[in-house]
């Protein structure tokens, strides 16, 4: 039976999650400017197509010391004010023709698993893999448990969990919009493009992968 796995940022979602969230943190003063300073020049380099692999890890030592139930609150709120509005329509509907075949939707993302917690209920999918987020005693310590899943780290944790279900590669469709998934994309026995960046459309183009554009959000964004 087919696997579904879905990216999070800029593929469901018209921007990324870290970004929402950066933002109400900042609104709350939970956060400052100067604790991101560094952050809009990896977002440049991540643009340029010369995103560094550590990128995640750079991101989430401005978490350090944040109480896991400010985190946790942080992240529902930003769902329901920010997140939800900017899930794009054709996404969702995508996802119930899924569901409605019997076949299993998951989440590969490189964001925290504690920010897709509130968009895996929504969405009611089977599960998710993604980074996450190391607290000691309720407190964040600013790294990461385990590898950031960004680039080949995505693709090594995916392959691991279809060899732990023995699930083939030919059974996989996987959703993404970033270059830095081309090697889950190229893996995959299904890849799909969506609104693929300059990069990955360029790819996709030249594999002959399914090209998607996804545009309206539930919000009414386009």
């Amino acid at each position: 039976m087919a696997i579904h796995f879905f990216d999070v940022d800029h593929t469901l979602l018209r921007s990324s999650t870290s970004r929402y969230f950066l933002m109400e943190a900042l609104r709350r003063r939970v956060v400052t400017f100067r604790q991101l300073r560094q952050l809009p020049l990896e977002w440049l380099r991540y643009k340029a197509g010369r995103a560094r692999q550590d990128f995640i890890e750079i991101a989430v030592k401005r978490l350090a010391g944040l109480d896991l139930r400010v985190v946790e609150e942080l992240a529902r709120v930003c769902f329901e004010d920010t997140i939800k509005a900017n899930l794009y329509r054709e996404g969702l509907y995508r996802i119930d023709e899924i569901r409605r075949r019997g076949e299993a939707v998951y989440l590969a993302s490189s964001s925290l698993t504690i920010l897709l917690e509130p968009l895996e209920r929504f969405l009611a999918v089977d599960g998710s893999i993604a980074s996450v987020l190391e607290f000691s005693g309720g407190t964040s310590t600013g790294r990461l448990s385990g590898k950031a899943l960004f680039g080949p780290n995505k693709l090594e944790a995916v392959r691991a969990w279809l060899e732990q279900r023995a699930v083939a590669p030919g059974d996989l469709f996987f959703y993404s919009d970033s270059y830095t998934d081309l090697p889950l994309l190229a893996f995959a026995g299904h890849p799909v493009a969506v609104n693929p960046d300059r990069f990955l459309r360029r790819e996709a183009l030249r594999r002959r992968w399914r090209i998607l554009r996804w545009r309206e959000t539930l919000g009414g964004k386009k």
